[in-house]
């Protein structure tokens, strides 16, 4: 395949099916063998219309995918379960082939799909980065000038000698994620390293993917921890029953998502476990909606303008009263930005009562940039929660804008009036 310096990976019609119920391999083990002889009598005894093979039934998992990503790109990819993401990466590291259309990668390319993907459980640690970097096409010596590093990282050791089938979940993930990080691919695409570990760990990956992006190289970074996404990728493409609908910034594709999820579900639903493993559940929202000064639903807003929160409540048992708790959070470093508390109702809200009510926000200072939604439900001075809903159920974000080109006035949170008074 030639080489091309201005496209790292052409992804070109690109369909994957599979087929459903389709007759079964000629080959069957000992044991279905056995299985299936102890239970031929009692299918000519009784007979059964599941003897029958089931018509063969066609599922595209990607049908007509098509985007080119740059070198240095820093690409997140979205989208539901099913939705074809972890197809696509398995397409790209040539893991399945498509039925149609093409994928080029131009240039080398390290992998990270599941737990120790490309691993060989007899092998030791050791034997399995030397083979993973052979696999990579690099020397033993590029190999042995990382190993150190890849060692450190994994923080394996004590256990680097040791077979790789004895290692725990934790120490697979952080040896296959150093591998595929350290081995300096041209092309990095990881699937959901963030699923496992634990925290410190999450943001050791996240540093190292970030540095990985800040040298060049381009990263193809599929997840569902859309926090990740935000802060980590320039680019984001949302997939929806195997088809792309959304290929732009990330803010846009992060948006389109969360809408996709609330058309199909009220926030009523939306994470309710979590909810109600955080609060009581006694009162809970129905409705969350963003919108203008117009009343128009939207979640972008130019710096300046005006917002209105609209919210739907019902009580789904007895509470003393209702007070509501509201904050804005930046989007990339969580930080609280704003906070405000109002009571709704200073009385007795009766199981099945439902209120409506409003929080505005007139003309807030805010700087560009995204900010996520943050409010609770309590009781009149929020004491304690009866919900707690923020980006983690997909609340709509905010997004702020200007165009404004002086970069030092984009900065900070706030842009606070000020004058320049001589003494």
């Amino acid at each position: 395949m030639p080489t091309s310096s201005s496209t790292a990976i052409r992804v070109v019609e690109l369909g994957k099916r599979y087929r459903i119920g389709a007759a079964r391999a000629q080959y069957r083990t000992f044991r279905e063998v056995i299985t299936n002889a102890a239970k031929a009598p009692l299918r000519r005894l009784f007979g059964s219309a599941n003897d029958r093979p089931a018509p063969d039934r066609e599922f595209w998992a990607l049908r007509g995918v098509s985007f080119t990503v740059a070198p240095g790109d820093v690409v997140g990819v979205i989208g539901r379960n099913g939705a074809g993401k972890s197809t696509l990466l398995k397409i790209l590291s040539r893991i399945t082939e498509p039925t149609e259309g093409r994928a080029e990668i131009h240039g080398r390319v390290g992998s990270l799909l599941e737990v120790g993907t490309g691993f060989h459980p007899e092998l030791t640690g050791r034997e399995n980065v030397y083979l993973n970097g052979a696999i990579l096409g690099m020397r033993r010596a590029e190999i042995q000038r990382n190993f150190d590093e890849i060692v450190a990282f994994a923080e394996v050791e004590q256990f680097i000698d040791t077979v790789v089938k004895h290692y725990s979940s934790g120490m697979y993930l952080r040896l296959a994620f150093a591998v595929a990080a350290y081995l300096e691919p041209e092309i990095l695409l990881v699937d959901e390293v963030l699923a496992v570990g634990d925290a410190v760990f999450q943001k050791k990956c996240l540093g190292k993917m970030d540095e990985v992006a800040r040298q060049g190289r381009t990263v193809f970074f599929v997840s569902h921890n859309l926090e990740a996404v935000r802060s980590l990728c320039t680019r984001g493409i949302l997939l929806d029953a195997g088809k792309v609908k959304v290929d732009g910034t990330t803010s846009d594709a992060l948006s389109a998502y969360r809408a996709a999820i609330r058309a199909s579900e009220s926030i009523s639903q939306l994470g309710l476990q979590d909810r109600l493993a955080r609060t009581t559940g006694a009162a809970r929202f129905t409705s969350i909606t963003v919108t203008d000064e117009d009343g128009e639903v939207t979640e972008r807003f130019e710096a300046g303008q005006s917002m209105r929160v609209r919210m739907c409540v019902e009580a789904f048992a007895d509470v003393p009263s209702l007070g509501v708790l509201f904050a804005l959070k930046s989007g990339t470093t969580r930080d609280y930005i704003t906070v405000c508390k109002h009571t709704v109702a200073d009385r007795v809200v009766t199981a099945g009562e439902s209120l409506a009510f409003a929080i505005d926000l007139p003309n807030p200072p805010l700087q560009p940039g995204d900010y996520s939604l943050y409010i609770g439900l309590g009781d009149a001075v929020c004491a304690r929660f009866y919900d707690v809903v923020d980006e983690n159920v997909n609340l709509p974000w905010v997004h702020v804008w200007s165009d404004e080109s002086d970069g030092h006035k984009r900065l900070g949170y706030f842009q606070t009036p000020s004058r320049l008074v001589f003494e």
